[in-house]
């Protein structure tokens, strides 16, 4: 555990790579008020963390003082990456490893004002502040699964079974972060040529479902075009709540994620950037308790995880980064 204490007003930035988490679709959400004086925020969060950020702002005096707009991780990323601090947006939200590298290559955000303890040293940084932690998970259509006759598989190895042709669905790495779940779980747990041998067969079974969104799959399965899916655990623990025929898995392999966080881009803009590191602020001090009952892994230091929490939270050995994420995309398309 770690006290990460920023000193430094004005903004900060995100920056990033080039994939999808979620299954986040471009969109923008307008308040009233001058356009000049609203702090613009750009996010690749799903709709599930972009409500509860809106409402957090909303109730505590920032209502009409924001615009926010959504991104794909991957048209995020670029812009992040092209554009620098020249970047519309004074406020982001963004996968955290993304932030990592972009500040590394363009040095565009600023050190927060505020401080706060992660449970875990990976989660903090001078310039970004954790807001959710996302788990992949096997996602399976009970009523299909009756129909064809199939075993509900318990691990993602079970995925590559003959048994599932067809009849499954995966998201593709080089476009979808949410794969880059499945892949570390399958390389933490079988080591890389393990992975590769697993990783064929799942290829094969999912055939033309191999999916560039990350919320594919889960569409998949609820559609009943699949059986089953590897996706976001939230979306599957929402589908079962509103009564659809989904259930989801926590693999033996466990439950890996990926943490987005929000940072200030480094802009000199006075009162605007005041505003800006502000809402970041309120967003993790005052969003974080309604984010967890969608999110349920702890961030912070007191935070307890919520009651729906995996059944095999891990944490891949090695620091996720860019250059980690390429080494994985290479292994992914040597088994296609």
């Amino acid at each position: 555990m770690k006290m990460r204490q920023v000193t430094a007003m004005m903004m900060a930035c995100l920056v990033a790579g080039s994939l999808m988490l979620g299954g986040c679709s471009a969109g923008e959400s307008k308040a009233s008020g001058s356009s000049d004086d609203q702090v613009i925020i750009y996010s690749n969060a799903d709709e599930e963390a972009v409500d509860v950020m809106k409402e957090t702002l909303d109730a505590n005096g920032y209502e009409g003082e924001y615009m926010f707009q959504t991104f794909g991780t991957s048209e995020l990323g670029g812009k992040l990456i092209a554009e620098g601090k020249n970047l519309e947006a004074d406020l982001v939200t963004m996968s955290s490893f993304y932030l990592d590298s972009a500040q590394e290559q363009n040095t565009m955000f600023q050190d927060l004002t505020f401080d706060y303890t992660t449970i875990s040293e990976n989660d903090a940084s001078d310039f970004y502040a954790p807001i959710t932690k996302q788990e992949g998970a096997i996602i399976v259509n009970t009523e299909l699964l009756k129909e064809n006759h199939l075993d509900t598989p318990k691990s993602i190895k079970d995925l590559a079974d003959e048994q599932y042709k067809d009849l499954i669905s995966v998201t593709d790495i080089k476009s979808s972060s949410t794969a880059w779940l499945l892949i570390q779980a399958l390389v933490s747990e079988y080591g890389e040529d393990g992975a590769k041998d697993v990783l064929k067969g799942i290829y094969a079974n999912a055939g033309d479902n191999i999916e560039d969104s990350g919320s594919a799959p889960l569409k998949k399965v609820r559609a009943g075009e699949v059986a089953v899916g590897f996706g976001l655990r939230h979306q599957a623990v929402a589908d079962k709540e509103d009564g659809l025929p989904i259930d989801y898995v926590d693999p033996t392999e466990g439950n890996f994620s990926l943490t987005e966080s929000v940072a200030v881009v480094d802009k000199d803009n006075g009162d605007k950037a005041d505003k800006a590191m502000e809402m970041a602020q309120c967003i993790i001090e005052k969003g974080r308790k309604a984010l967890q009952k969608t999110y349920p892994l702890a961030i912070y230091e007191g935070e307890k995880d919520s009651d729906n929490k995996s059944a095999y939270p891990k944490v891949f050995s090695e620091k996720l980064t860019a250059d980690l994420l390429e080494k994985h995309q290479e292994l992914s398309e040597a088994c296609k």
